[in-house]
């Protein structure tokens, strides 16, 4: 076990050392607004180092006072009141000092360029960023009542989102992820996988895990023909509430004095930061967890200049796939490096100061956390991209800090790393085969008014509510500004079309990593595979034969539930197959998922997975994205969770729903013990 008084024991010399690094990075910061001339005016270079100074002394008196009284206004603007607040303590700098004066944009962009280039600074002479943070926690230690800090341990669980086991492992022996492999050398935790459900996501795998029931998610969205075809969506603001007031009955994994962190769902804990299912309620959104994100001046600008990092990171990499022709490939855009960093940066820093505020506080007693940049990289640059093991690497560093957090802390904990799914790589159906899912919809019901939604859910929680207002601005924008005599004669009031809503739709095609939907909306029901090839009878075996899908499920009225492939066909309800078994390269529990999806309330008309072929590892997504999860193929369906090695979590872990009942009886048993 790793000493960390011996490993970070620094000298008074090496601290002044840093000091003085620190000093000199925020002087440049100064100069570089300066240079920038974007509010900022300096005569000499020398009142650049004064000045900075003077804010180091100002940051050291008056933000601990500042961050407690102005700790609401921080939460609320998500970080941004941090940056004023710094940008106040500069000007209040600028009026000790002769021959500066700041105002403007300069007042949030000095605060950033000190904070990135003392980052960079320190990077570049080898300052310990890990003695760093502990030497910050052991101060934080010290303020801490031990008197309230309970003698049962505590069990924090570490989610990487869409990690294979396969991949962790690889990610292990490459040293990518050097904490989790002393764990196992060292023999205090041991690794073990499971499989998910048929659908292979976020939604259905949290909700079995954190609330012990995904009955019903049959994907990430679905159609509920029974509510007047409503459009659901598993991040839905709106629908992620609904979602989770159906499948909670008040006993989750964090009902008793549990925190959730960055999660789709709450796990029915009081105490949420960044929870899907609880972001419109904005009264939850603030509490006293957010205190150690912003103990330090500086913290929130770190954060900001490292986020612009890593889209630039992305840019770049964009250019090195381009250039090596890297494939599978797709097209990134310019907004994407942003939403990337958001999830492999900003969410993975505040999640990480939180959960340490949770640990040194010491009340809760299971805490659920969620570390989304590998899901969201690994989606857009491949699932063993270099980009991915960079996330890795970092996200590995996280739980190295959440580690000394739990060692300091005077109440003990036990620390479980696990995945909800993992992801399978591939070219995506629209590259292989040049149309999509909606397209080949249409060709086999060409009469149809078809709605589709296939575009990505990448990220699965946050990609949305970081999206959203800049394509909003970007719709405005580029539909506005093609110039004013060019807008005006284009366009056509009689040519208006009204907005359509579900109704005016009779057919809707999903998508959800590799797996497809399709519902025919002018039916109530569920339709039959009788009754489709009465009504539409090119649509299955248009879809069944097609090279790029593994097979379909349909509902039968004379034999049940019906797999079909383009070969053979598997008759659920007593086991039997006709011709080639269209699951034979599924997995030994592929039938029985299918059997279990089925019985589904909002399971489509036709449900589609697309083909796997064994040998590359490969799957077609009916998004575009490289690395795919949501239906049935590859490394998507086996997860892992990297354990306490005196825990017992059973055998043959397969679904989501028993994994939370292990979870479960390994807690009850800490508190026996």
């Amino acid at each position: 076990m790793v000493n960390y008084d011996e490993l970070y024991h620094k000298s008074r010399l090496y601290w002044f050392y840093r000091t003085i690094i620190l000093w000199i990075g925020y002087s440049l910061g100064f100069l570089l607004i300066d240079y920038l001339s974007v509010g900022l005016w300096m005569d000499t270079w020398e009142t650049a180092f004064v000045a900075a100074a003077i804010v180091g002394i100002l940051n050291a008196l008056l933000w601990p006072i500042l961050s407690r009284i102005l700790l609401p206004f921080m939460v609320l603007t998500v970080g941004v009141g941090a940056l004023l607040i710094n940008g106040a303590l500069i000007w209040l700098a600028t009026n000790f000092v002769d021959g500066i004066t700041i105002e403007g944009a300069a007042l949030i962009l000095t605060p950033i360029a000190m904070a990135a280039i003392s980052t960079l600074l320190n990077a570049l002479v080898t300052i310990d960023d890990d003695a760093v943070w502990y030497r910050n926690i052991r101060k934080q230690v010290k303020k801490i009542d031990k008197k309230k800090i309970k003698n049962t341990p505590g069990v924090i669980f570490l989610e990487i989102d869409g990690l294979s086991k396969n991949v962790l492992m690889e990610a292990v022996e490459r040293g990518d992820m050097p904490t989790l492999k002393r764990w196992m050398d060292e023999g205090s935790h041991k690794v073990k996988g499971w499989e998910t459900d048929l659908s292979s996501q976020t939604s259905a795998s949290q909700a079995g895990l954190l609330h012990g029931n995904n009955e019903n998610i049959v994907a990430f969205r679905w159609v509920e023909k029974e509510n007047d075809n409503k459009f659901m969506v598993s991040t839905g603001l709106s629908d992620a509430p609904i979602i989770e007031k159906r499948i909670s009955d008040g006993d989750g994994l964090l009902s008793t004095n549990g925190t959730s962190r960055s999660n789709l769902f709450s796990g029915d804990a009081e105490d949420v930061i960044f929870t899907f299912s609880q972001m419109k309620d904005i009264g939850r959104f603030y509490n006293k967890a957010w205190k150690y994100v912003f103990s330090n001046s500086t913290n929130f600008s770190r954060i900001v200049s490292l986020f612009l990092w890593d889209a630039f990171l992305d840019y770049n990499s964009q250019m090195i796939h381009l250039i090596r022709n890297i494939n599978p490939r797709i097209v990134r855009g310019i907004i994407f490096p942003f939403v990337r960093a958001g999830a492999n940066v900003f969410l993975r820093e505040i999640t990480t100061l939180a959960l340490i505020g949770d640990i040194l506080k010491g009340h809760a007693d299971v805490s659920y956390v969620t570390y989304l940049g590998y899901d969201e990289i690994a989606h857009h640059s491949g699932v063993r991209d270099e980009d991915a093991f960079y996330a890795l690497r970092n996200i590995d560093k996280q739980f190295h800090r959440v580690e000394m957090a739990s060692r300091l802390s005077p109440r003990d904990y036990e620390l479980v790393v696990h995945s909800d799914h993992g992801q399978t790589n591939g070219a995506t159906f629209k590259q292989r085969y040049g149309l999509t899912l909606e397209d080949l919809v249409k060709n086999l019901l060409p009469d149809a008014r078809i709605f589709a939604d296939i575009s990505p859910s990448t990220g699965d929680h946050f990609s949305d509510a970081f999206k959203a207002p800049v394509d909003r601005f970007n719709g405005f924008f580029k539909d506005q500004t093609k110039g004013v005599t060019s807008y005006i004669q284009k366009y056509k009031i009689d040519e208006k079309e009204d907005k359509l809503s579900n109704e005016d739709f009779n057919v809707m095609v999903l998508a959800s990593g590799n797996m497809g939907l399709v519902y025919l909306t002018d039916h109530v029901d569920r339709l039959t595979y009788e009754q489709m090839n009465l009504m539409y009878p090119d649509l299955i075996p248009g879809l069944a034969k097609h090279e790029g899908i593994g097979f379909i499920l349909v509902k039968s009225d004379l034999h049940g539930a019906v797999v079909i492939g383009n070969n053979g066909t598997y008759y659920l309800d007593d086991d039997s197959i006709e011709g080639v078994n269209p699951l034979a390269n599924f997995g030994v529990n592929a039938a029985e998922h299918i059997r279990r999806t089925d019985c589904f309330k909002y399971t489509p008309d036709v449900l589609v997975n697309s083909l796997y072929d064994p040998e590359k590892n490969e799957v077609a997504a009916f998004e575009e994205l490289v690395g795919s999860h949501g239906g049935l193929g590859g490394e998507q369906s086996f997860p892992f969770i990297l354990h306490p090695s005196d825990w017992d979590l059973g055998v043959d872990l397969v679904g989501a729903e028993k994994v939370h009942r292990s979870f479960k009886t390994e807690i009850s048993r800490l508190y026996q013990q």
